[in-house]
């Protein structure tokens, strides 16, 4: 395949040029300027004029709700959703039924995912049934191929756990994935504590629930020498908290993440939304966006991932209290950092790229994240001139506040290992 006349931004090798592009097989293996087609005859030939060419996206937190909750998506309707948001590389988190918590059901899952287009990742809980109770067998897990570990969607409150699974995990050099919310400052999940709780006449999700697990998180992992994620970051008092333990960090180890979700919308989505703006953690207030933005600005948040969460439209359509938390994002999620990013003035498309693709390739440790010959044939077309009308979606689901919306940018074509698997 020759992909010429395109835009080829990789952040890994600072690439901003219009460039051609040639993938035999499953790799790049050759960039250059004005490229003779005749020199690959026979070769699929992709005019990619307008076109941002760019390093597949690389999502670190979604959710296909397989095994157990497949009538909300499964991992093929995931993957195909995946595909139509640019997305090469996708890590499914580990709260199905069952947990995935030991190698037998990982390597079971595993199989029915390689059968798929795109490159998809299961990952593992860190404690038993996501109980929080007793660690996982993290050196088995590692061993049949997990790449991160998590409970997401349960919090893990017992900071014994929390320094035995680290010290597991940082002698693997294995990744763990933290949702920071403490129980004990939630009423109802899903809603800020504040305007939004009060005009729902419920307590609410106060900001110190996070604020205090991700100050113990990050004391903990610098303290064991364990790589972490900070999962959906929401508060600003955490975007300074691991602003702060990252000036302590010459190792590496903090990571953190950013949802569209939480960088495009504020607690007043609840008013005009309902139940398709509740999301664990809770949006805030538009001084909290703006605080992750910066974070995403400066590097202090070095990952966007989607946290796309689907589930059906009757239980969206439950009370507030009694609905469940989450909003798809995976097809989404270009549009949104593109329209209240890079066209807000606060990124380039490079270092969107680079959050999207780049850096959560590199915490995984994959061979992605590049256009650099040799890299895998993982690769986006975007159109930064384009607009999407979101109709409808390869998710199973519907639950997201864009729904019917139009917003700016379009995937124009995702290729993984070489093929197209999505075009528009």
């Amino acid at each position: 395949m020759i992909i010429k006349n395109g835009t080829l931004v990789d952040p890994e090798s600072g690439v901003y040029a219009k460039k051609d592009l040639v993938i035999e097989g499953q790799k790049i293996v050759r960039l250059d300027e004005n490229i003779n087609p005749n020199e690959y005859a026979g070769s699929e030939l992709v005019d990619a004029d307008g076109l941002t060419v760019a390093p597949g996206f690389v999502d670190v937190h979604t959710h296909f709700r397989d095994p157990g909750f497949t009538v909300k998506e499964d991992i093929h309707s995931g993957a195909l959703a995946a595909a139509a948001g640019g997305y090469c590389s996708v890590v499914c988190m580990a709260n199905t039924s069952p947990a995935i918590d030991n190698p037998a059901i990982y390597k079971e899952i595993s199989k029915k995912m390689q059968a798929e287009a795109i490159n998809l990742f299961q990952a593992a809980t860190v404690t038993l049934g996501r109980a929080g109770r007793e660690t996982v067998d993290f050196g088995g897990l590692k061993a049949a191929g997990v790449l991160l570990f998590t409970d997401d969607g349960s919090p893990i409150t017992d900071e014994t756990v929390i320094e035995s699974a680290m010290r597991s995990a940082a002698s693997l050099n294995a990744v763990l994935s933290f949702h920071e919310e403490n129980p004990a400052f939630i009423g109802t999940s899903g809603v800020n504590s504040g305007k939004a709780a009060d005009a729902l006449g419920l307590k609410g999700a106060d900001r110190e629930a996070e604020i205090s697990m991700v100050r113990r998180d990050l004391e903990l992992a610098l303290k064991y020498g364990c790589k972490i994620d900070i999962q959906h970051v929401s508060a600003a008092e955490s975007v300074e908290l691991i602003r702060e333990a990252k000036k302590n960090d010459s190792r590496g180890l903090i990571h953190a993440e950013a949802t569209p979700n939480h960088f495009s919308l504020t607690e007043d989505a609840v008013s005009e939304y309902g139940t398709l703006a509740k999301i664990n953690p809770p949006l805030r207030t538009e001084k909290d966006r703006l605080a992750i933005i910066e974070g995403l600005s400066d590097g202090t948040i070095d990952l966007i991932a989607t946290d796309h969460a689907p589930h059906t439209a009757a239980e969206k359509a439950r009370d507030f209290a009694d609905a469940p938390s989450g909003i798809i994002g995976l097809e989404t999620a270009f549009s949104l950092g593109l329209k209240n990013l890079v066209l807000s003035g606060y990124l380039s498309i490079t270092e969107l790229v680079r959050l999207m693709s780049c850096n959560p390739a590199r915490l995984l440790g994959l061979n992605a994240g590049s256009l650099a010959v040799g890299s895998q044939a993982d690769i986006v077309l975007l159109s930064l001139d384009d607009e999407t009308h979101y109709s409808s979606f390869k998710s199973r689901s519907s639950n997201t506040p864009y729904l019917d919306k139009t917003l700016p940018g379009r995937i124009a074509g995702t290729i993984c290992r070489g093929s197209f698997v999505y075009r528009s």
